[in-house]
Formats: structure tokens, sequence, C-alpha cells
């Protein structure tokens, strides 16, 4: 009895040494591969406003250059839609928004989010001679399965669509998912946000390609299609980027 007791220690012991080395590895190469990590997303970033923009071609693998070059990070508050100071070195809307104390309660919505941040990114894309040709407003809301990340691309006007680029999304591939088809994406290029004032672009069956107000709804995917008219809706609405397009403050 007393040798099966000494070799079940034993056994116990060799097993929690060799978890505990690899936990020790396990997080040696989290921590040693945090920076690689958080370079890799800060690029992959980039390479989704550069193409909103419609400089990645341009770019030709020069990534961070090309950014720096022609895109310049703005922060807005979105109840003003003023320009304001970076609230942090690593100010994060998204992160922001989660915090009580760095956001507001979003009312009598169907975004799919309950919280937004008070001050936003907004990107402007600069020429050679320094002009704003493009505004990039990032945007989120619901899909079928979850929220949809993205940016949405203006003209210097504000008020037309050049590009609406997802990134990040969970929808059902083939359906949902063709959010990310070119061709699909192709579609927002020369729509406009406004009429008479007031939000007027919509994501609908049918819509058809001359009407500069609407945007074919994706096929079979209803409730993603949906999701899309609601965060574009939302975000250049009132409580969105609203207020800073009406007031063209990139302008002066």
């Amino acid at each position: 009895m007393s040798a099966k007791k000494e070799s079940l220690g034993k056994t116990v012991g060799v097993v929690l040494a060799v978890c505990l080395v690899c936990s020790i590895i396990v997080s040696g190469a989290a921590v040693g591969l945090r920076d690689i990590q958080q370079t890799n997303a800060k690029k992959d970033e980039m390479s989704n406003i550069l193409h909103a923009a419609g400089l990645l071609d341009e770019a030709k693998g020069d990534i961070l250059g090309t950014y720096n070059e022609f895109v310049e990070q703005r922060f807005v508050d979105l109840s003003s839609g003023e320009f304001v100071d970076a609230p942090s070195d690593d100010y994060d809307m998204y992160k922001a928004a989660k915090v009580e104390d760095t956001s507001v309660k979003v009312e009598n919505s169907n975004v799919g989010f309950q919280r937004r941040a008070e001050v936003a990114s907004v990107y402007l894309v600069h020429n050679a001679a320094g002009d704003v040709t493009r505004l990039i407003l990032p945007v989120h809301g619901s899909g079928l399965w979850d929220l949809m990340y993205g940016f949405l691309a203006l003209d210097s006007d504000g008020k037309t669509v050049r590009e609406l680029i997802y990134y990040q999304q969970k929808e059902t591939p083939g359906l949902g998912g063709e959010v990310q088809n070119p061709a699909w994406q192709a579609k927002w290029d020369g729509k406009k946000l406004y009429k008479d004032g007031d939000v007027a672009l919509e994501v609908k069956k049918a819509a058809g390609e001359d009407n500069p107000y609407a945007v074919d709804a994706l096929s079979g995917a209803t409730l993603t299609s949906n999701g899309v008219n609601n965060t574009i809706q939302y975000w250049v609405g009132e409580n969105g980027f609203g207020p800073f397009l009406k007031k063209q403050a990139w302008r002066s």
C-alpha cells in the first residue's frame, strides 16, 4: 500500500511540475509576443483605413509610410461636432464606450450597443497639396450574430459615400458575410447620405443602381442588411457624426 501511495504521489508531482513548466512557457510567450501582436493589429487597422481611403494599392506594401504621409487622425466631440484634443495618448473609442464617464447611453436605437463614446476618432485623408480629399468614419452596429465593425469613407463634401469597408464581422459566409464582397462594396460609391438635410441613404431590396439614396440589400441576408442600414443611419445621424458632418470642421 505504501509503495502504491508513493508511486501515485510521484505521478501527481510530475504532472504538476509539467503543468507549471508549460504555464510558465505559455505566459512567457504571451508576454514576449504582446508587442508584436499590438504592432500587427495597428498595421491591420492602417491597412483597412488605407483601403477606405482608396490608397491601399498605391501603398505597395509600405503601409506605415503611406498612412503617415496621407492620413491624419483627429478626434471629435460627437455632441458638438467640434474637433477636440485626444483624450489620452492611447485613446480607443470602443474602450471608452464601456466606461460610463467617457460615454453616453444610446436611447431608442436598434444598432445593437447600449453606449457610445463621447469622443470619436475620425481620419482625414490629404493629397500631396495638403487638401482633405476624404473623411473616414469608424462605424459599428449589429449584424445577425454579433456587432460588425467598419469604416465609412466620404468625399470631402461630407455627403457622398466612396467606400464602406467592414473589417470585423461574424456573419454567415455566402450570405451576411457578403458585406466584405468587393462587388457589394462597390455599390456604395457615389451614394448620397442626405436629402433636404435629413439622413436619406438606406439599404433595401431592389434599390436599383440609379437610386442615389439606396443600396441593394444582400440576397438572403435580411437581418445583416437591416443591421448595415441601421448602422449607417445612426452614425451619420444626429447622435453620431451628423453634427460634425454638418459643421464641416475639416474645411477650416
